[in-house]
């Protein structure tokens, strides 16, 4: 039978915990009974950095039972690298891995329908929301808007699905491969390429803890998303740019032509305009090219994702 770990990236997560680990214990187990997966399965928790007693809640369920296993980050390094330095910790260690939050609003039972995909040749299942019900009016314009624009730029990324899925070993290989520093997952699985497919479910209410996720966030991981994976705002701003300058021709050519009618008036309010659109634009540009270099810079300087303190496994407490 193959073995599955789920993992679980944790941030600050000490009042989820109790009922996360005694929820998945169940899944687990359910699983392991009905011969689905291997009783060697674990539930693998990844300390991004906590700063409340999420590692020591950690430590504790896996003396308590060796189900549980912790990896500890040496710092805080983001959802995305936490989640990678799972991954990669366990891929030698598995079959299969299964990534989820820790608040558990994605639902669990949706794990079996991907384990029997798995079983039916897939290497890759995503996890996709059946509908945003539950969701603000405002959550839900937005979030329907960012697939939509993520999309029409280039990248491949799979409709209403975070970060929810099944990877074989042989994707995890794949995903290895990649190197970038700035990292998106949801664009980068997809270009992992291999037999995927999808397994609906309806998200349910977080019962504890606060959203890691406000609009301020989430609005920095739409722009990480779209810099990370396109290169389309680079030529958007080549084309305005083109735009523009055909623009100035015209309004030469018409100065020009009002010059010689003798229509010589100077319009300040007109020349004040175009100062501050043109300041503006340039402004703009530049800065969305300056992302792209800061982006560049950080690839060439190699730095690690993630570094992992300790490694609570099987074998060793202090890895």
């Amino acid at each position: 039978m193959d073995v599955l770990y789920l993992v679980i990236p944790c941030y600050n997560e000490e009042k989820v915990l109790p009922e996360t680990s005694r929820q998945l214990k169940e899944k687990l187990n359910h699983l392991i009974l009905n011969e689905k997966i291997s009783p060697e399965s674990r539930i693998v928790f990844v300390d991004d950095g906590s700063k409340d007693k999420t590692w020591e809640m950690i430590s504790h369920l896996h003396l308590q039972n060796k189900i549980f296993q912790g990896i500890k980050l040496t710092r805080n390094k983001g959802h995305q690298n936490a989640l990678l330095a799972g991954l990669m910790t366990v891929m030698d260690h598995c079959d299969i891995t299964i990534s989820l939050d820790a608040d558990l609003q994605d639902d669990i039972n949706a794990i079996d329908e991907m384990v029997d995909k798995y079983h039916e040749g897939c290497d890759i299942v995503y996890g996709v929301r059946s509908a945003r019900k539950k969701d603000t009016v405002f959550k839900k314009i937005t979030a329907e808007g960012f697939y939509k624009l993520i999309n029409s730029m280039g990248a491949e990324i799979v409709y209403n699905h975070a970060d929810y899925r099944l990877m074989s070993r042989k994707a995890l290989e794949g995903l290895q491969s990649f190197e970038e520093v700035n990292l998106f997952l949801r664009g980068v699985v997809p270009m992992i390429g291999y037999k995927s497919d999808k397994v609906y479910y309806e998200r349910k209410e977080r019962f504890a803890g606060e959203s890691k996720y406000p609009l301020k966030k989430m609005l920095a991981f739409a722009w990480e998303g779209i810099t990370s994976l396109s290169t389309k705002p680079i030529k958007f701003i080549s084309m305005l740019g083109g735009l523009i300058f055909i623009i100035s021709i015209i309004m030469l050519v018409y100065s020009l032509v009002r010059h010689f009618m003798g229509e010589t008036e100077t319009g300040w309010t007109s020349m004040i305009l175009s100062i501050w659109s043109l300041g503006g634009l340039q402004l703009l540009a530049i800065g969305i090219i300056g992302e792209y270099i800061g982006k560049v810079y950080l690839e060439t300087k190699k730095r690690p994702k993630f570094i992992v303190e300790k490694y609570l496994s099987d074998e060793s407490e202090n890895k």
